[in-house]
Parts: structure tokens; C-alpha cells; sequence
């Protein structure tokens, strides 16, 4: 039998110096400060934006309520409907419609898609400017082919 000594090799591992352990150590803890500190900051930039849309819509929300407050007061409203409230930025730009004739910047326009009313409104003097029926109607599709033509022989 060959000598069991002589078989086995014995491998030296040679012990880390202290530095390159503290650099690991270092290097490690840095990592994780840092993702630690951008996942905080994913997690601030996101509960902030959370809370922006919650108060632009609420904000949006209040603006509709005070418009059909005081319109409610100067004419009866279609009731069991939420309207979308439009205000008038540019007046010229409306002005080949009849609706908006006698608009001015600021008027504010309350659509009642289900009762199909739209009401022209002018906060500055608290007054309805004009009434009219609405038709919305779903798009048609332009796009559909044609009838075949035929011809008489």
C-alpha cells in the first residue's frame, strides 16, 4: 500500500490580510446604504405623486361641485348626473360654433352627457350665457369598405 501521507496533499490557504477584509466589509455596507437610500427615495417620489393625483382630483371634483352649486341656483339641472365641467381658454377659436357666440375667456361650459344638455356659464357675473340640447353620438367608422359597383350591360 502506497503511503497515505504520501497521497494526501495538503493545500495551505493563506489567510486574508485584515485590509482586504475591511474593503470588502466597506464596500458591501456601501452598497447597501446606497440602494437602501434610492429605494427610499422610489418609495418618497412615489407616496408624493400618489398624493398629488389624489389632489388634483379632489381639486377637480370641488371645482365641478361649486360650478353646479351656483348654476343650480339660476336654472334646474338635470338631476342623478355628475357633469363634466369644460372652461373656455379661447374664445376665437369657438366662435363658428353657435354655442359659443357670446362666450368669453373663463365661461365655464357643464355637459350632461346622459341628458344631453350643455350649459354656458360665466362665473365673473353669475350668469348662464346659453342652453342647448347636445348630440353625442359613437364615431362612425370611415374606414369600412365600400359597396361593390355594378354595372348594367
Amino acid at each position: 500500500m502506497p503511503n497515505e501521507e504520501a497521497t494526501e496533499k495538503s493545500i495551505a490557504v493563506a489567510p486574508a490580510p485584515k485590509k482586504k477584509i475591511i474593503k470588502t466589509i466597506t464596500l458591501t455596507v456601501s452598497i447597501i446604504v446606497v440602494f437602501a437610500a434610492v429605494s427610499g427615495a422610489g418609495v418618497y417620489f412615489y407616496l408624493q405623486n400618489v398624493q398629488l393625483k389624489k389632489a388634483a382630483q379632489d381639486t377637480a371634483q370641488s371645482q365641478v361641485a361649486a360650478a353646479v352649486a351656483k348654476v343650480s341656483k339660476l336654472i334646474l339641472l338635470p338631476q342623478g348626473e355628475t357633469p363634466t365641467l369644460a372652461s373656455v381658454s379661447d374664445p376665437s377659436a369657438l366662435k363658428n360654433q353657435p354655442f359659443f357666440d357670446k362666450a368669453q375667456k373663463d365661461d365655464q361650459v357643464l355637459i350632461y352627457s346622459t341628458a344631453k344638455e350643455a350649459i354656458l356659464y360665466r362665473p365673473s357675473s353669475n350668469m348662464i350665457i346659453n342652453v342647448a340640447p347636445i348630440n353625442i353620438s359613437a364615431p362612425t367608422n370611415t374606414n369600412a369598405p365600400a359597396a361593390p359597383i355594378k354595372k348594367n350591360k
